[in-house]
């Protein structure tokens, strides 16, 4: 059994506790948060006790990092260099600096840094991998209703780094080009972000976050040699139009239909299981600090992009 510390009580960190004191491998020791009020709400609902930072990192064997992104590398950094393992939600710092220090910190002590983006443990994202090809290109719209919890950070941080990390797994390519808009609108960062992503090898992705949108849509396009996929996450279904694919079109007889669903797991569960063989069997380590710096230079670069075309946006008098 894996004993495991949760830093952060708040939204999620409350979810990687509950889910923490529910596994087989593993037994949730503690949990901090600054809040200490907070802390006890969570810990009693959990199960456990809330104890002070250094208190916890002793009693574990790892720690979940989930507290505000701020603090990823410097809370990440302690645990590691007491010797445990760390399971830190995305992104995994603030910096491209902070990453490289983490991995090489992780690399020195040899425990795992295992990275928390959720979506590469979801029943979606297998069965889209299963199908897709080769990407020519991929367009992923990832919008929801405002809430306050979250505006810490740009919606790049926030939602559209999901789909960021998702395309880069898809794609297998390093980033060539990047070109964005955004807009803060409801908090002091930017809320709606819009990114056309060039790949090295040709494929290019447009990806839309919105955190004031009326409604919560989740939905991404393929285009690939294989044909044809659209993916409606919120639905749980997925169609392709290829050649030799399901259902024979009329009047194109080379060309078929497949539609296919898929039933959802608990995919905070999968990555905690994930995390605890890498740490218990020394299994690989599937979303790792590698690509945890890969999501946040991509992040980065479209934050960037924005910052650009905002500028050339007021030299023309578009916007104050």
């Amino acid at each position: 059994m894996l004993k495991v510390g949760v830093i952060g009580a708040g939204h999620f960190g409350r979810f990687h506790a509950l889910k923490t004191a529910a596994a087989e491998r593993a037994v949730l020791v503690g949990l901090h948060d600054p809040d200490a009020a907070r802390a006890e709400q969570v810990a009693v609902e959990a199960g456990c006790t809330a104890l002070g930072l250094d208190e916890l990192i002793a009693a574990a064997d790892a720690v979940i990092v989930a507290s505000p992104a701020d603090t990823h590398f410097s809370i990440a950094m302690r645990a590691l260099g007491a010797g445990r393992h760390v399971l830190i939600e995305k992104p995994i710092a603030a910096t491209l600096d902070e990453a490289d220090e983490l991995a090489a910190a992780a690399a020195v002590c040899g425990r795992v840094l295992q990275v928390g983006h959720l979506e590469r443990f979801s029943a979606a994202h297998g069965a889209v991998a299963a199908r897709m090809g080769r990407p020519l290109y991929i367009e992923a719209v990832r919008v929801a209703p405002f809430k306050p919890r979250g505006t810490d950070v740009s919606v790049i941080l926030d939602l559209m780094i999901h789909d960021l990390d998702l395309v880069l797994a898809l794609v297998g390519q390093t980033i060539e080009s990047v070109d964005a808009v955004g807009a803060a609108v409801a908090s002091a960062h930017d809320d709606i972000a819009n990114a056309r992503v060039h790949f090295a090898d040709g494929c290019v992705a447009t990806i839309t976050a919105s955190r004031i949108s009326l409604k919560t849509e989740r939905k991404m396009r393929i285009f690939s040699e294989a044909g044809y996929l659209t993916v409606d996450f919120a639905a749980k279904k997925l169609t392709l139009i290829g050649r030799d694919r399901g259902m024979k079109l009329p009047g194109f007889e080379e060309f078929g239909l497949e539609t296919a669903s898929w039933e959802d797991h608990d995919a905070l569960a999968a990555e905690h299981a994930a995390f605890h063989a890498a740490c218990l069997d020394g299994a690989p380590v599937l979303v790792g600090a590698a690509a945890g710096r890969l999501a946040l230079e991509a992040a980065i670069a479209v934050s960037r992009s924005i910052a650009a075309s905002r500028a050339r946006a007021v030299a023309s008098g578009l916007i104050r």
